[in-house]
C-alpha cells in the first residue's frame, strides 16, 4: 500500500489537510509501506510530461477562459463549454495559459473495472481537458498517470464517483506509452438513510467526529468493511483477520451501499462488551474525565469502573455515553435531580419520606461490603411497610433518586458499597430534608 498525498493543488496544500488523511488511517490501524509521498514533490516528472505530450502534439496551449469559451460556443450554437477553440490557433506559452490534452474525436475508452464490469467512454464526450493550469501547476489527472506508472501501482482503489476521470487518466497513460495500466476497482458511493450521498454540510462524514464519541477503531473497520460488501456466511461482526481472508474485490456490490448510524452502534456495543473490564477502563479512561463529565478529574477512580464495568459496558453504544451511568459516584455532592424522576418517586411515591427515613437508619451501622446485605435491608423496608398500611411500597425508587438523581441506571448495590456508607447517608439525608421542604 502507498500512501500518496496527492497536493497538486496548492491552496489545499497544509499540514491539516494531511493530518485529515494520515491521523484516521492511524487510528484505525491501517498501515502504508510507502510514503507517505507528495506528488508537489514530483512536480519536475509531471512538468516533464507534459512537455512531452506537447511536443508529440497530444496537447496544446491555450488562453482561453471559460466565459470565452462560452461565448463561442453560443456563437456557433454549440452547447456551452470548450470545443477545441485553441488546437489550431497556435497559442504560445505565456503567463496564464494553460495545457490541453487534445482527446481522439472519435472512438472509445474501454475500462475493465473489477467492480463495474465493462465501462465504455466515447470520446466525442470527452472535451480537451487542462492537465497544466494557468500558474504552471500540473493537474491531479497528469500527476497521477505519471506517479501511478512511477510507483509501480497495481490497483487503484476508489470512490465511483471518480470513474468519469478515469478514462482521462488512461488517455495520457496511453499518449505517454506507459504500457500496460493498474487494475482499476470503483467503489459503490455512501449514501445515508435518505439514499442520499454523503455530504460534509448535512452528514457525519468525519472519522475524527467519531473517535471523539468513542467509537472502537476496530468497530469502525468492521463497519465500514461492510459497505458494499458482506461476508459469505452473513456473520458481519468478526476480527479484521477473518474480513482480510473472505474479502474480494469481486464480490463488491456496485449499488450504492447505506452507512447505517444504528447499525455501528449496534456493531460498536458489541466490540465494547467483549472488552474485559480492565481493557474497557482503560480505553473509556479518557472519556471519564474532563469539563463535560460534571465532577473534578481527581474524583475519578478506575477502579470503581473496573468493578462495575459489565454493568456499563452492555448498556452503551460508545464510550462517551459511561459517564451517565456511574458519574453520580464520582461527583462531591448530588447537585441536581432529574425532575421526573422525583417527582415520581419521591413526590408521588407511597410513603417516600419514611422509605428515606428507615434506610438512614438501617443502613447506619451497616459495613457497606456486601451488596446482598444491602439490597436485603432496603427491600425490606418495602415489604414491612407494604404490610404496615396495606399497599405496595417501592423502596428502591426513593433510595436510588436519592443517590443518582435518576429512576434508572445500572443495579445500585453493588455501586452503593463503591460510593461508601458516609456518602451515601449524607445524600439520603440530602433528600429526605429536600423532600420535607
Amino acid at each position: 500500500m502507498v500512501l500518496r498525498i496527492e497536493d497538486t493543488d496548492a491552496s489545499l496544500k497544509t499540514q491539516e489537510f494531511v493530518d485529515a488523511i494520515v491521523e484516521p488511517l492511524e487510528w484505525l490501524g491501517i498501515d502504508w509501506d510507502e510514503g507517505p509521498l507528495f506528488q508537489s514533490d514530483r512536480r519536475v516528472a509531471h512538468v516533464a510530461a507534459v512537455n512531452q505530450l506537447v511536443a508529440s502534439g497530444q496537447a496544446y496551449f491555450c488562453d482561453l477562459t471559460r466565459d470565452e469559451s462560452d461565448r463561442l460556443a453560443a456563437d456557433a450554437g454549440l452547447t456551452s463549454g470548450y470545443h477545441g477553440w485553441s488546437r489550431d490557433r497556435g497559442v504560445a506559452d505565456g503567463p496564464g495559459v494553460v495545457v490541453r490534452f487534445r482527446a481522439p474525436d472519435d472512438g472509445v475508452t474501454v475500462i475493465d473495472d473489477v467492480i463495474r464490469g465493462r465501462v465504455e467512454f466515447a470520446h466525442e464526450t470527452i472535451e480537451d481537458f487542462v492537465i497544466r493550469r494557468g500558474d504552471g501547476s500540473p493537474t491531479f489527472l497528469i500527476a497521477n498517470a505519471v506517479d501511478d506508472h512511477d510507483m509501480s501501482i497495481s490497483h487503484v482503489i476508489r470512490g465511483e464517483d471518480l470513474l468519469n476521470t478515469t478514462p482521462k487518466v488512461r488517455l495520457i497513460w496511453d499518449a505517454l506509452g506507459f504500457g500496460y495500466p493498474p487494475t482499476y476497482a470503483h467503489l459503490p458511493l455512501l449514501v445515508n438513510e435518505r439514499r442520499k450521498k454523503l455530504s460534509k454540510r448535512r452528514d457525519d462524514v468525519s472519522l475524527a467526529d467519531y473517535v471523539k464519541r468513542g467509537y472502537l477503531p476496530e468497530a469502525m473497520v468492521n463497519a465500514l468493511s461492510l459497505l458494499g460488501w458482506g461476508p459469505p456466511d452473513d456473520q458481519e461482526i468478526r476480527p479484521i483477520e477473518e474480513i482480510i481472508e473472505l474479502f474480494s474485490l469481486d464480490t463488491v456490490n456496485k449499488s450504492a451501499a447505506f452507512f447505517d448510524p444504528k447499525k455501528l452502534d449496534h456493531i460498536n456495543n458489541a466490540y465494547i462488551r467483549a472488552l474485559t473490564p480492565e481493557q474497557f477502563a482503560e480505553r473509556v479512561a479518557p472519556f471519564m474525565v474532563g469539563d463535560d463529565v460534571g465532577y473534578p478529574d481527581e474524583n475519578f477512580d478506575a477502579a470503581v469502573v473496573v468493578a462495575l464495568a459489565p454493568e456499563i459496558q452492555q448498556r452503551i453504544s460508545t464510550l462517551s455515553e459511561a459517564p451517565r451511568w456511574v458519574g453520580w459516584i464520582f461527583v462531591d455532592e448530588l447537585a441536581e435531580y432529574d425532575e421526573k424522576s422525583w417527582n415520581k418517586a419521591m413526590v408521588k411515591g407511597r410513603v417516600a419520606d419514611r422509605v428515606l427515613d428507615d434506610a438512614i437508619l438501617a443502613l447506619s451501622d451497616d459495613p457497606f461490603d456486601d451488596p446482598d446485605s444491602i439490597e436485603a435491608k432496603v427491600m425490606q423496608i418495602g415489604n414491612s411497610l407494604t404490610e404496615e398500611i396495606g399497599a405496595r411500597v417501592m423502596s428502591q425508587a426513593p433510595v436510588r433518586v436519592a443517590l443518582t438523581g435518576q429512576m434508572s441506571g445500572i443495579p445500585l448495590w453493588q455501586a452503593m458499597t463503591l460510593l461508601g456508607r458516609d456518602e451515601c447517608l449524607g445524600r439520603l439525608t440530602a433528600a429526605r430534608s429536600r423532600l420535607e421542604g
